[in-house]
């Protein structure tokens, strides 16, 4: 199984410690992403705590020309969005088992200021509670155990590959 190396997000936001420019996102100036969206180069984008997120066109296709799996982290807002266009991807939701744990997981990580932190909780809340929205997801990982949660994935990954490369055949 391949996947890009190269992510097709953009952001207005500052990179996290260890982030890498073009392989985690492409960090642009707010004036460069505006830009863009302007033109239609996003298949979907979003506001998030004052930052803008989208999701490059281009960058997906140069994706789909190397035969690889284009895997999109994207919020609720980015979902409705792409359910709107005619891709016809898979939909997983990949939650923390509780909102309490995954408040301690953000605050053991020590990337985010208290105000961010309570947006990111509150933005999860609320997609957590969306996703129960029936044929939203094809899938939801409760990540309560990182290997069960990876394999559950790999394994999801898999068929709709077999499945791909069987259509392909016929």
């Amino acid at each position: 199984m391949s996947s890009a190396s190269a992510s097709p997000v953009n952001t207005t936001r500052q990179p996290r410690p260890g982030e890498v420019n073009g392989k985690d996102y492409h960090f642009v100036t707010r004036e460069e992403m505006q830009k863009e969206i302007d033109a239609g180069g996003f298949i979907e984008h979003a506001q998030f705590s004052g930052n803008l997120y989208g999701t490059s066109k281009a960058a997906i296709q140069a994706v789909q020309a190397q035969n690889q799996i284009c895997i999109l982290d994207i919020d609720m807002q980015g979902v409705k969005n792409i359910k709107k266009t005619d891709l016809n991807p898979i939909y997983i939701s990949i939650q923390a088992p509780s909102i309490e744990v995954l408040e301690k997981r953000l605050r053991e990580r020590q990337t985010e200021t208290e105000e961010s932190l309570q947006k990111r909780l509150n933005a999860a809340s609320i997609d957590m509670e969306l996703s129960k929205e029936p044929g939203l997801f094809d899938l939801i990982i409760i990540n309560d155990d990182l290997e069960k949660a990876y394999n559950q994935l790999k394994n999801t990954l898999a068929e709709e590959i077999q499945k791909a490369q069987g259509a392909k055949k016929s």
